[in-house]
């Protein structure tokens, strides 16, 4: 498989004519024997024998961290722990994020070049891409799924509107992309659902039909409990090897671990550290990906809830004890810490996060208390084992400066994601920021700008929306760590959340499974993925 050339940093590269651009694809290249692998934080582990010629035929099974609820990656199912892989398999990406050169490929698209300043941005498709219902995968239709995607609130929405000025197709086979100021990672948006490319005719009945130019196609489709997908063999990049790819749901990490271990399915998303941790001692193969403020307790700061009252979330921050958190709750085997950016990031700047101080906690707590707070606190959880053990760390160590924490256990992530995002009927919980080392600026506007409707936490701070533009303009790696430093520091000041650690997750899959290739942000491409013989059913 050629590509034509590969996109990094606001620079264009051509790839060798014959290049092969499977990350995964030759079974062990890249990857680590078990005895180290607890030390990668980005990368292959495990030792896998040569997959040989690829193999037609099988079904490969992946349970993925919660099942699917809807086929449009508009609905914000487009990261990896939330239906990427799923959405990327029906609709493909634009652009892929090589993990092993840590560089943007074309991938449905046949190149994305920038001029000098990184400015503006040129999309070019490939010829003769269509949609599984024979449309062709123009610049229109790249222009419509894209405002589709706006339209329905996307999980990037904000950044794409702060980001993007304006959109032009000089051609069909053309896409201008004019940007408000200057972004070297602009490539990453075409790695997750504005990349993910939706065909036009997909609402021509006016309700969601998932059409789209991937390598699968919908068999079956049972929200919250299956997805069954067929090889397209219209695929451009040629017909699949596997003939379907099932996504089943599995409730607990260690049911999912279990799973892979009997064959029952050949991969699984694990974000527990205890997890993550047994399937590294066990020899795994797979894929681990690190994240920065990968466990975070994010503090509820709109009006009327107890921690818009600053002295209430130093109390809650300075309350929290990371290494406890990490023994109790992750069985040791986190990544623990207050720093935004731990020392394995690039990002990792000389400001450290808060600190751990009971004494004041108490202090401010009790100044709060005087003014007539009640000490009272929701704390939004899963009722999960791992989750449960994690709400009960964090309530113990509250209770134990003066708070009173009332759990309230969920009974899916779909559930707990309404109660805090949507109703905001909580006072702290248990979130993820996953920051990404290629790109910190995307996650983090969407957690702290102020107009984010990601921003969870409803903070609203003039001072970080004009850091957070600084951050995203920034020309060097240099001046990005130092805009950094300056949110680590604001955040210490006005303690919007309670950092406690970088979140290490691993994707293992069965040692008969070959050419699995990793993108950004946990997302896995399947086209070109197949089973060996004794694996294939």
């Amino acid at each position: 498989m050629t590509r034509s050339s590969l996109v990094r940093c606001g620079r264009v590269f051509t790839a060798l004519a014959a290049a092969t651009v499977l990350v995964a694809g030759c079974a062990g290249e890249g990857s680590t024997s078990a005895t180290d692998a607890s030390d990668v934080t980005t990368g292959l582990v495990g030792e896998q024998s040569d997959g040989g010629d690829p193999v037609s035929g099988g079904t490969l099974s992946y349970a993925t961290y919660n099942a699917v609820s809807s086929l449009d990656p508009a609905d914000r199912q487009d990261g990896g722990a939330t239906g990427g892989t799923e959405m990327a398999a029906i609709y493909d990406v634009l652009v892929r994020y090589d993990t092993a050169s840590k560089e943007y490929q074309p991938h449905l698209a046949q190149s994305l070049t920038p001029n000098g300043d990184n400015t503006v941005w040129t999309l070019k498709l490939r010829d003769g891409v269509a949609f599984t219902d024979g449309t062709v995968l123009d610049a229109a239709a790249v222009q419509w799924s894209i405002d589709h995607y706006l339209e329905k609130k996307g999980t990037h929405t904000q950044v794409w509107k702060v980001t993007v000025d304006k959109v032009e197709s000089p051609d069909p086979s053309t896409v201008v992309f004019t940007l408000k100021q200057p972004w070297n990672e602009f490539p990453i948006m075409f790695t997750t659902g504005p990349g993910m490319i939706v065909a036009p005719s997909s609402m021509a009945k006016g309700t969601f039909t998932p059409i789209g130019a991937g390598p699968f196609t919908v068999e079956k489709f049972a929200s919250q409990n299956e997805l069954v997908l067929a090889a397209n063999p219209g695929y451009w990049d040629g017909k699949p090897n596997l003939d379907k790819l099932r996504f089943p749901a599995i409730v607990g990490e260690q049911a999912k671990l279990d799973a892979l271990h009997s064959g029952g399915i050949q991969a699984a998303y694990l974000r527990a550290a205890d997890t993550v941790h047994d399937a590294l001692e066990a020899g795994d193969v797979g894929y681990v990906y690190t994240a920065s403020m990968g466990g975070v307790q994010v503090l509820n700061q709109r009006e009327g809830r107890a921690a818009s009252d600053p002295r209430v979330r130093e109390a809650i921050v300075k309350a929290l004890n990371p290494e406890t958190f990490n023994e109790r709750g992750e069985g040791g085997f986190g990544m623990p810490g207050t720093d935004m950016f731990q020392s394995w990031s690039q990002w990792h700047g000389d400001v450290s996060g808060s600190t751990f101080d009971p004494d004041t906690a108490k202090k401010v707590l009790a100044e709060a208390k005087a003014d007539g707070y009640d000490g009272k606190l929701t704390y939004a959880g899963l009722n999960e084992p791992g989750a449960q053990r994690r709400a009960l760390a964090i309530q113990s160590m509250l209770q134990a400066v003066g708070f009173t924490v009332d759990i309230v256990y969920n009974s899916g992530i779909n559930d707990l994601v309404k109660m805090m995002y949507a109703k905001h009927d909580f006072d702290l919980g248990e979130s993820a920021f996953n920051v990404l080392d290629e790109s910190p600026f995307m996650r983090m506007y969407g957690n702290l700008a102020s107009t984010s409707a990601s921003n969870v936490l409803g903070y609203q701070n003039p001072e970080m929306d004009a850091l957070l533009g600084k951050l995203q303009s920034a020309s060097s790696d240099d001046a990005r760590r130092q805009v950094l430093e300056d949110i680590q520091t604001l955040v210490n000041e006005t303690n919007p959340m309670m950092v406690l650690g970088a979140g290490k997750y691993f994707i293992p899959w069965s040692k008969n499974a070959h050419g699995i290739t990793p993108s950004a942000d946990g997302v896995l491409l399947f086209g070109n993925a197949w089973l060996t013989p004794d694996s294939a059913s």
